[in-house]
C-alpha cells in the first residue's frame, strides 16, 4: 500500500504530535461555532479556544516536526527504519472488530472531549468558580458580591467584559497572584485592583448611561443615635442625580461629571486614590480650569508623573458589588426594620463596640459579640435581660450576620480597608476634591456646599417636630458640637470609634 506521507513522518513521536494536534483543532472549530451562534458571549470562551487549545495544537505540531526531524537524523547515521505500522485488513473478522471498536471508541472520544471543553469553559465562567475554586483567597469579595446590588451579574461582565483581549490582559496582570496563593505568599487583605480595570465606559456603562440620569431622586435616611433610648432621628435627602444629554438639555447635578459637557482628569500621588490635590476640568468648548489644593507643596511636574487618570465611573462608585458596609450605618438599617430590637437600652452603641473589636478568627468574632451583649445586659439590665430573652437573642444573631458579611478578620478585611467613596460620611468621598480647599488661577472654589450635590428636605427627631422645607433646611447635627461639622469632614468623627 502506497504511503500518503513520507517514510519519516511514521514514527510514534509524529503520530502521537499528529493526533494531540488534530484533536485540539477539532475542538477549537467546535468551540468557536458554539461561541458564533450563541446569544451572549462570554469571556472565558476566548482563553479557551485561542490560548490553551491553540497551545496544545502548537505542542502537537512541535511533536511532529521533532519525530520528522529525529527520523531524518537517523537516516544520516546510517539507522534503518524499524517502525512498523501495524496492517489492518477487514476481510480478517478479529481485524474488523478491533477496528470497529477503536473508530467508535475514538468518536466517542472526540465527542466527550468537546463536551467537557464546553462544561470546563461554562464552569470557569461562574461566579462560584471565581469565587471559591479559582480564588479561595477571595472569600472576603465573594461574600459581600452575593450581597451587593450587583449579585445577579456575573464576575467575569465587570472585571473582563467580552472579548479575548481583555480576558488575556487581566489573567496576565493576574498571574503573579497564582504563583502567590501557591506559595501562601498573597497580601492580607488582597488590595483591590484598580489598575487593571477595564474602562467603565466598556463595562458599567453598558447598562448605565449617565446621559439619561437626568432627574432627582428622593431618599429618606433613619438613623438612631447611641444613647440609652436609641433616639431615633430621619431626615429626607432630595439627591441631584443629573446628567442628561444634548436632547433633555439637563447637564447638571452629581452626573455633570461623568465627561457628559466636561472632562475631568486628576492626579494623585498613590494608587488608593484617598487625596487628590490636583483637578483638571475641560469643557467641551475646550476650555480648561486647573484646581489645585491650597496645601498642596508639590508641583504639577510631579503630579502629573505621579498618578494621572481620567475620571470615570469607579472614581466615586469605587465599591459597586464588593461593600464591605460600616457598623453604625448596618445596625441603623437592621434597626430600622426591625430586625434587631430598638427598644433594648444602648443596643447600637453596644452593637457597634462588638462588631468593632479586634478578633483574630470569625468563630472567635461571633461568639465574643454573644458573650459582650449577654453580659452587658445581664449585668446593667438584669430585668430586660429575663424580660426580653428572645428580643435580645434575635438582636445578637442579626449582628453576627453583620460581622459575617463585612469582617474577615483572617484576611484583614472590614469597611475600613476599603471605605465607599459614595457620600462622605464614613470616607473621605466627594470631599476628596470638594473641600473648599481645592482653588484655580482664577478664583474659582471647588465648593464644599451641601446644596451641591442634595437637598435636606426635612429633618426630625424622635419626639421632636418636624422641620419641612421645599428649599431645603439647614442640617442640625445630633450631638451638640457646635460649628465643628462645617469645619471637617464627617468622616474624620464617623470612621473612627
Amino acid at each position: 500500500m502506497k504511503k500518503i506521507f513520507p517514510l519519516s513522518f511514521y514514527n510514534p513521536v509524529t503520530l502521537t504530535g499528529a493526533a494531540i494536534a488534530l484533536v485540539s483543532f477539532g475542538l477549537i472549530l467546535f468551540l468557536t461555532v458554539v461561541e458564533t451562534f450563541s446569544n451572549e458571549h462570554k469571556p472565558y470562551m476566548g482563553i479557551i479556544a485561542f490560548v490553551i487549545l491553540p497551545a496544545f495544537l502548537l505542542i502537537g505540531l512541535a511533536l511532529v516536526m521533532f519525530g520528522i526531524l529525529r527520523e531524518h537524523r537517523r537516516e544520516r547515521l546510517g539507522i534503518a527504519h524499524k517502525h512498523r505500522l501495524p496492517r489492518i485488513d477487514l476481510n480478517d473478522p478479529r481485524h474488523r472488530l478491533v477496528f470497529t471498536i477503536f473508530s467508535v471508541g475514538t468518536i466517542l472520544l472526540l465527542v466527550f472531549s468537546a463536551f467537557g471543553s464546553f462544561k470546563a469553559y461554562e464552569y470557569t465562567d461562574s461566579d462560584e468558580f471565581c469565587g471559591t475554586v479559582c480564588h479561595k483567597v477571595m472569600e472576603p469579595e465573594y461574600t459581600a458580591y452575593k450581597f451587593s446590588p450587583h449579585a445577579k451579574v456575573g464576575c467575569v461582565k465587570c472585571h473582563i467584559g467580552p472579548g479575548a483581549t481583555w480576558f488575556v490582559r487581566s489573567k496576565l496582570s493576574g498571574a503573579y497572584q497564582v504563583y502567590a496563593v501557591l506559595a501562601n505568599v498573597y497580601p492580607k487583605p488582597i488590595p483591590t485592583p484598580i489598575e487593571n480595570l477595564r474602562p467603565a465606559q466598556e463595562t458599567c456603562e453598558q447598562c448605565h448611561w449617565p446621559q439619561h440620569f437626568y432627574f432627582e431622586k428622593k431618599i429618606l435616611n433613619t438613623y438612631y443615635i447611641s444613647d440609652e433610648k436609641n433616639t431615633k432621628w430621619t431626615f429626607d435627602l432630595l439627591m441631584k442625580i443629573g446628567g442628561g444629554n444634548d436632547e433633555s438639555g439637563v447637564t447638571s447635578g452629581i452626573h455633570w461629571h461623568m465627561n457628559i459637557a466636561n472632562e475631568i482628569t486628576y492626579a494623585t500621588l498613590d494608587s488608593s486614590r484617598l487625596e487628590i490635590p490636583w483637578v483638571k476640568v475641560k469643557s467641551r468648548d475646550g476650555k480648561e480650569r486647573i484646581y489645585r489644593e491650597r496645601n498642596n507643596k508639590f508641583s504639577d511636574e510631579k503630579l502629573l508623573n505621579g498618578f494621572v487618570k481620567k475620571m470615570d465611573c469607579i472614581d466615586c462608585h469605587n465599591r459597586p458589588s464588593h461593600i464591605y458596609h460600616p457598623s453604625r450605618k448596618s445596625i441603623n438599617r437592621f434597626m430600622s426594620i426591625g430586625a434587631i430590637d430598638s427598644d433594648l437600652p444602648y443596643i447600637k452603641s453596644i452593637g457597634v463596640t462588638a462588631l468593632e473589636k479586634l478578633y483574630t478568627e470569625k468563630e472567635i468574632a461571633l461568639d465574643s459579640i454573644k458573650l459582650i451583649i449577654n453580659d452587658f445586659y445581664q449585668n446593667n439590665y438584669p430585668l430586660i435581660a429575663e424580660k426580653k430573652k428572645k428580643s435580645i437573642e434575635k438582636s445578637i444573631k442579626e449582628i453576627q450576620n453583620i460581622y459575617s458579611r463585612n469582617y474577615f478578620p483572617e484576611m484583614n478585611v472590614s469597611w475600613k480597608r476599603f471605605p465607599n467613596h459614595i457620600g462622605h460620611m464614613y470616607s473621605p468621598g466627594c470631599f476628596r476634591c470638594h473641600d473648599g480647599n481645592h482653588i484655580s488661577d482664577d478664583g474659582v472654589v471647588l465648593s464644599k456646599d451641601c446644596n451641591v450635590c442634595h437637598t435636606i428636605l426635612a429633618q426630625q427627631y424622635e419626639h421632636g417636630s418636624l422641620r419641612v422645607s421645599l428649599e431645603g433646611v439647614e442640617y442640625e447635627h445630633p450631638v451638640d458640637i457646635g460649628n465643628s461639622w462645617k469645619e471637617i469632614n464627617c468622616s474624620d468623627c464617623h470612621s473612627k470609634n
